[in-house]
């Protein structure tokens, strides 16, 4: 069977990493496996095709802040994308996160529609429901059509053509008649998506993003102790790809440090890209790590892991942190407090920074007060519910539905 992804990155970030682990995971199990993507580097690995350049994304880009549609234009991508999939002649199609401004995404998905190429479609984010952006926060307009975007910029780019009206009812209409299973990545993003008009009357999974438990498990982090001069005191750890992101709450980090000043406790933070020099002095700064192993060793230092997101539809980081045996202390952002092990993390209200504070003090002493029991049964659960093989398994079981519906037709 022959199984082709599309996703905007390949390798880098949550959604390029976890097809680049089912892309393994395809050919180990028998199947003949390809990938597209658009941005960043072109590896040199088999089946693997960059369809797009930078400057046709970073045009496309250019456009629509002056009002093109965010998910059109790509021309000469989309038609590089086209060509390949007339080529290679797929069994199954599987999209990811097709933005970006490298696809044009109505008339990819017109092309899946009109060849019956058998699609399953994972939200790892919302514009695909909404028609335009990818965290629509207290918002409802998506539920309806949209229009007079009360968060413009942020949705599409644009700096004042509001064409949000136009782009819902044209994603409405690519999904007419498309016969595309919906996974979404977490029962929070799978309620809202069951109640979006543009995917009404199609079928829907849930299905977990993966985790490489043969990484992220506990592991000795004497090193890094030794290495940041922990003796006696107690470690939290925030992960982000951006800490000036607003949605990713970085800002009510440096406010929650603030409030911990004077305690025997360090919050180290990995991602961050600011002014070290604004930073209260139990912040320990670390730019980045592309160290899987490294990063796994910081939540294994951990006593807690911090989330201080306004918005996430599953969240790698709290999976992440689970494998490893560390709790998660943070605000309510949507998925996370639902894909969470039972008993093991505390959310707060977002933004309430004392109810963080409080959450931690009370949250300190919880790692290292289980039994040894406690812990296995707190590992195997994490391994069951989030590990690459358990996510595999479940889009294998979608695959072959799938190919044996397309046979029957």
């Amino acid at each position: 069977m022959k199984v082709l992804q599309i996703n905007v990155l390949y390798r880098r970030g949550s959604t390029g990493k976890i097809v680049n682990d089912l892309n393994q995971m395809l050919k180990r199990n028998g199947y003949e496996s390809y990938v597209c993507y658009g941005r960043g580097k072109a590896p040199k690995e088999q089946g693997v095709y960059k369809i797009s350049s930078d400057f046709e994304a970073k045009l496309q880009a250019l456009f629509a802040r002056f009002g093109a549609l965010q998910y059109g234009g790509a021309y000469f991508a989309t038609s590089k994308l086209l060509r390949l999939l007339k080529k290679i002649k797929p069994d199954i199609v599987h999209l990811h996160c097709i933005n970006g401004y490298t696809v044009n995404i109505y008339r990819l998905m017109n092309f899946l529609k009109a060849n019956g190429i058998p699609t399953i479609l994972t939200l790892h984010a919302e514009f695909l429901y909404t028609g335009s952006c990818g965290y629509a926060y207290e918002c409802e307009k998506w539920k309806s059509g949209c229009g007079s975007c009360p968060h413009l910029r942020e949705a599409t780019r644009s700096l004042f053509i509001d064409r949000t009206a136009k782009a819902w009812l044209l994603m409405k209409k690519t999904f007419e008649n498309f016969d595309v299973r919906i996974v979404s990545v977490s029962e929070w993003l799978d309620h809202r998506a069951r109640q979006s008009p543009i995917l009404k009357g199609k079928e829907f999974n849930v299905i977990y993003n993966g985790v490489e438990t043969e990484i992220f498990k506990p592991k000795n982090a004497q090193a890094l102790k030794l290495k940041y001069n922990i003796n006696d005191e107690k470690a939290l750890l925030f992960v982000t790809p951006d800490y000036n992101d607003e949605r990713k709450g970085g800002k009510y980090i440096t406010e929650l440090a603030k409030k911990l000043l004077g305690q025997k406790i360090k919050i180290f933070v990995i991602g961050f890209n600011g002014d070290y020099k604004n930073l209260p002095e139990n912040i320990v700064a670390i730019r980045f790590t592309n160290n899987q192993e490294e990063l796994s060793e910081f939540y294994s230092l951990a006593d807690l892991t911090l989330l201080a997101s306004k918005r996430e539809t599953f969240s790698m980081v709290v999976a992440e942190s689970l494998c490893c045996g560390t709790p998660v202390v943070g605000f309510k952002a949507g998925a996370p407090e639902l894909i969470a092990l039972e008993n093991t993390c505390e959310f707060v209200e977002y933004g309430d920074v004392q109810a963080l504070y409080n959450a931690v003090i009370k949250n300190l002493n919880k790692k290292r007060s289980l039994s040894q029991l406690e812990q296995q049964k707190w590992l195997e659960e994490a391994r069951k519910r989030y590990s690459k093989e358990a996510m595999f398994l479940q889009y294998d079981t979608i695959y072959k539905e799938l190919v044996i519906k397309g046979v029957a037709k």
